[in-house]
């Protein structure tokens, strides 16, 4: 089996990945999940089941990104062309809407702009800021995996899992450290458990029906602990945060799913022919999160769809099924299609700067971080 086919499973889980990710964003903002203080209705219901399965979609991101990272070394011309492909996104977006005449953020004044040069560093893109932490410290990371025993790696996990994962897990009360996930401290935990896998496999999936069981079980338990507390909050007021715990990155069934899921891909094959096209949409699926996520953007881009495909609001379960569905692809079309076309001009720079002394530079650092991963080996 030829080495892009064999990982063209794993890729094809990016793509599906990023599309949960939209489906989440879709969710929250059209108001379709059970809230507290609100009429549960079938619409409600059934988004908060769609909600409880695609919840594992950021986790399973920075498990296949730890699966690849471990064995791949640091770069650190990678994280230059990650930023600027962050940087691409976040001025590009406020200059053509501003050119256009369509509405963004000019109200904020000079904070949304500093927002718009410093994306990293303001979490303009949470996910982005967490993850360029996270692959700053891929190198001490790799280096810590590939030194320690097997024994020592499990130990390290368990702890840092019952620090991130566990108690808050079960604790009715927010803790004062906890981010809920949406921090690069629980995306390091998340990576040390993909570089695990990596090295030493599970022995609980040993088949893919154990993995896929295993998924849909979490997912049902996070639909169904969600209902639960919905209705118990409704008759007595009580547990108002815990509501919101099962569809946090770090509780416990949603990373037990996330590595199900992640696993089940494991025995996935893929066509030649697919495995082709899978490999050549995937690098693009990270353009989708930063075009659809934009802060000018996030909160509209609904808005747009009920104008092109009608309101949501006044659909019934089918029409909001296919009003999901279509929405999400469209999203997913034009964020692919823009980064295609990001990537063409990313290129053509990269071409005239390859032989510039800022490029010999990087290329210098990158060889000196290669020969000391082949010496540790």
């Amino acid at each position: 089996m030829s080495n892009s086919k064999r990982q063209a499973n794993y890729e094809l889980l990016r793509i599906i990945a990023m599309f949960m990710v939209v489906t989440l964003h879709y969710l929250n903002h059209t108001g379709a999940l059970l809230s507290l203080g609100e009429s549960a209705d079938a619409k409600k219901i059934i988004g908060t089941l769609i909600e409880s399965f695609c919840i594992v979609a950021v986790d399973v991101y920075v498990l296949i990104s730890g699966y690849f990272l471990v064995e791949a070394g640091f770069k650190v011309k990678r994280i230059v062309i990650l930023i600027c492909q962050v940087w691409f996104y976040s001025m590009l977006i406020p200059l053509i809407m501003l050119g256009s005449g369509v509405a963004g953020n000019e109200a904020g004044g000079i904070y949304v702009w500093i927002q718009y040069l410093f994306p990293i560093g303001t979490e303009h893109y949470w996910f982005a800021t967490s993850y360029v932490i996270l692959y700053l410290f891929t190198p001490v990371l790799n280096l810590a995996v590939k030194t320690m025993s097997k024994k020592q790696l499990q130990v390290t996990l368990v702890l840092l899992l019952v620090f991130f994962c566990g108690f808050k897990s079960i604790s009715p009360v927010q803790f004062v450290t906890d981010r809920f996930g949406y921090d690069f401290g629980w995306f390091l935990c998340v990576y040390l458990i993909a570089a695990y896998i990596r090295l030493y496999g599970l022995r609980a999936f040993s088949t893919g029906r154990r993995a896929w069981i295993t998924y849909a079980g979490c997912a049902f338990a996070i639909f169904a602990i969600v209902c639960g507390f919905y209705y118990i909050n409704g008759k007595t007021g009580a547990f108002a945060y815990y509501f919101t715990v099962p569809f946090h990155y770090n509780y416990l069934l949603c990373l037990a799913g996330a590595v199900a899921l992640f696993y089940a891909f494991r025995y996935v094959r893929i066509p030649e022919k697919a495995a082709g096209i899978i490999c050549a949409v995937s690098p693009l699926t990270f353009g989708v999160y930063l075009f659809h996520e934009h802060i000018d953007i996030r909160s509209i881009w609904i808005g747009w769809l009920d104008e092109f495909i009608g309101p949501v609001s006044e659909a019934g379960i089918g029409g909001f099924f296919v009003h999901l569905l279509l929405s999400v692809f469209l999203v997913y079309l034009v964020g692919s299609s823009i980064d295609a076309i990001r990537r063409i001009i990313f290129a053509y720079i990269g071409r005239n700067l390859e032989k510039t002394r800022p490029a010999a530079w990087l290329k210098k650092i990158d060889s000196s971080f290669s020969t000391f991963e082949i010496s540790v080996r």
